[in-house]
């Protein structure tokens, strides 16, 4: 933990290649310790975790309270929909009241763009000690998906060594609505810190050409990127031609409920260009294995006969490497 730096995790464009290795390493050793009874780590013990989900979630809320347990954390859960945001209450004194219940570490989820970073800026300000994991937050960021997917992906190409090592000169394909994704950046930050060549294919209203230069500039307020050599990032409107020297395939969901403007013609057509089947499958120079971030519109973005390929499709092992990461950035997170 010597070159651990970070008081909060925001946004995975601060991440040093040590910070991908430190969490990848912790993450594997988690992976190894028992799910119940005495086999739970008191690492975390007396520490007090606080999912803040102020937008609906299944699979990261749920990971981040198993992960909290099984490092013997106390967990406190926060509903939106029977709280006092329905009186009026603000975000920002929501947050300070589970500060002021003694929080430890607050994972925030929200709908809207940089709260999680704006609620750990006041924090610091103010002198408290109570760390920020961004949950996802709008358009911008979701750190622990990225980190899982590079867990999932380096646990694929190295099983018995899963390190940042693993996905160096690797072609990761991302299919889909990248525009309206969150995950997508993360994983942009991710994949090409690691090594990795990404390829994001689909169509101009949801791969915009400025998508080219994503991880050639970081956010406002940084000076610097970490990383002193990046894997390269191209755009393909061809699903055909991202396919054929692809080593791993992610597709992500069409987040209609983001859409404000009718972006694509039909869903037909998109399934027909953009959704992956094992027909297309076979478009690949080899077996590769697809991920995606969840939830899934079957038969839309990916077809089930591939969803029920456990060969090849790697959603269940996301979900369960989702809480290993998890434990990885709370344990970091809860004892600076």
């Amino acid at each position: 933990m010597n070159h651990w730096g970070h008081k909060h995790v925001i946004d995975l464009s601060t991440f040093s290649i040590e910070d991908y290795s430190l969490v990848l390493t912790l993450a594997n050793r988690f992976k190894k310790v028992p799910v119940t009874g005495a086999g739970r780590l008191p690492a975390l013990q007396g520490k007090l975790i606080t999912t803040l989900f102020f937008e609906s979630s299944t699979r990261t809320r749920s990971s981040f309270e198993i992960a909290a347990k099984r490092l013997s954390a106390d967990v406190q859960s926060f509903s939106a929909n029977t709280s006092s945001l329905n009186k009026g209450e603000s975000y920002l004194d929501t947050a300070l009241t589970y500060v002021a219940m003694g929080a430890d570490v607050l994972v925030v989820r929200h709908s809207s763009t940089n709260i999680p970073q704006k609620l750990a800026s006041y924090l610091d300000n103010i002198g408290e000690k109570t760390s920020i994991l961004n949950g996802g937050d709008g358009l911008h960021s979701h750190p622990s998906q990225g980190l899982l997917d590079l867990f999932t992906l380096a646990n694929f190409f190295s099983p018995n060594d899963p390190s940042t090592e693993s996905l160096k000169g690797k072609q990761v394909t991302i299919v889909g609505d990248i525009l309206h994704s969150r995950v997508a950046r993360s994983n942009l930050w991710s994949l090409t810190a690691c090594g990795a060549n990404v390829v994001l294919c689909g169509p101009p209203s949801l791969v915009p050409k400025e998508f080219i230069d994503f991880v050639k500039r970081p956010p406002s307020g940084q000076k610097l990127d970490p990383i002193k050599k990046r894997g390269t990032l191209k755009i393909s409107r061809n699903l055909k031609q991202s396919l054929e020297d692809a080593d791993a395939i992610m597709t992500l969901r069409l987040q209609k409920e983001r859409m404000q403007e009718n972006l694509l013609s039909s869903m037909e057509t998109y399934h027909d260009e953009y959704g992956l089947t094992l027909e297309k499958l076979k478009w690949c120079k080899n077996k590769v294995p697809v991920l995606h971030p969840g939830p899934v519109n079957r038969g839309l973005e990916i077809s089930g006969d591939i969803l029920e390929d456990r060969s090849i499709c790697l959603i269940e092992k996301q979900v369960s490497n989702g809480v290993p990461i998890r434990m990885a950035l709370l344990y970091l997170l809860g004892n600076q």
